[in-house]
């Protein structure tokens, strides 16, 4: 599956689901079966509100959220689009606006620095022995087509596409062998950097924090449809021009054993966010920068294209 939030004109985030270029609203799908089983009850079917919710409740709350795509996607292969979205069940995706598919995420989202050889090479940095971790704050996420701000702050404002895994079952002490088991799904992060923050600060932390520094989405695809994830193309463009070019399989750290180690006497929760690091063709190798009116691709193979605009403050 391919969860998404979405919004309608000026109404709240909602948690939806893409089928054939539309976009299953599973909220009123779930109260639309409810009400044909004669389940609902003053209005309500039981069903997540939002993605987070919907992670956090587990093995019992996937299992509805499937029946109930199951039941959008077939409503769509047989209904007119025009009919569904009038009952406020499914829109075509060109009518809805997707958001990060978790614009809040449960706490900061954790981060993998130099893990790919190539990256940590043409950054002057030997690849490392352990993997690198760093957190960006949860309130630097946007959404897919939003704008990237190049606050005044900073001079170098560069780009980063990584593949970001999201935790669906929670634990500590992960085995590697049982990593991938703990994965909900995957996503894709744009990790904006402000390098000249980082000289500055002597530390990750603030120069990747920044507001709208996490660009993130445009799908949340679900762990069943990427069986490997170290077997992902992964790629960014400025204004068409291709930046990175690269494979996950040149990971450092593969994914499972990202998760292995973050979890050692640290217990992940549901709906943690891993971004597992970028590749190779940064600005600050290059020294072309980020500037206002830039548009940037950020994608990832089997999740697909997070696009935004660098603007002034």
């Amino acid at each position: 599956m391919q969860y998404v939030t979405f919004r309608r004109g000026r109404g709240e985030p909602k948690l939806g689901a893409i089928w054939h270029e539309c976009v299953l609203d599973l909220t009123g799908l779930a109260k639309d079966l409810a009400a044909q089983r004669g389940t609902v009850r003053r209005g309500r079917s039981g069903f997540p509100r939002t993605l987070l919710e919907l992670i956090q409740g587990g093995e019992p709350v996937w299992a509805l959220a499937r029946e109930t795509w199951e039941y959008g996607r077939g409503l769509v292969d047989q209904q007119a689009i025009e009919e569904l979205a009038k009952r406020r069940l499914a829109y075509p995706v060109k009518r809805t606006r997707l958001l990060a598919p978790i614009p809040v995420p449960a706490r900061n989202v954790f981060c993998l620095g130099r893990n790919y050889a190539d990256h940590a090479a043409e950054r002057g940095a030997a690849a490392p022995e352990h993997p690198v971790y760093f957190t960006k704050t949860g309130s630097a996420v946007v959404g897919p087509g939003d704008d990237i701000v190049n606050h005044a702050i900073t001079k170098e404002l560069d780009y980063e596409v990584e593949l970001a895994v999201v935790i669906g079952t929670g634990g500590r002490d992960i085995a590697r062998a049982d990593a991938l088991r703990h994965v909900f799904g995957y996503t894709v992060v744009n990790d904006v950097t402000a390098r000249d923050l980082q000289k500055r600060h002597q530390q990750w932390f603030k120069g990747k924090s920044l507001d709208t520094f996490c660009p993130m989405g445009p799908v949340l695809v679900t762990a069943d449809e990427i069986a490997d994830p170290q077997s992902l193309t992964i790629a960014l463009r400025v204004n068409g021009q291709v930046r990175q070019s690269s494979h996950t399989s040149k990971m450092i750290f593969p994914v499972a054993q990202c998760i292995e180690v973050l979890s050692q006497a640290m217990t992940l929760l549901p709906g943690d966010i891993i971004a597992t690091g970028t590749p190779e063709g940064v600005g600050a190798a290059t020294g072309t920068f980020l500037r206002a009116g830039d548009r940037i691709e950020a994608e990832v193979e089997s999740i697909g294209v997070l696009a935004n605009k660098v603007v002034r403050p």
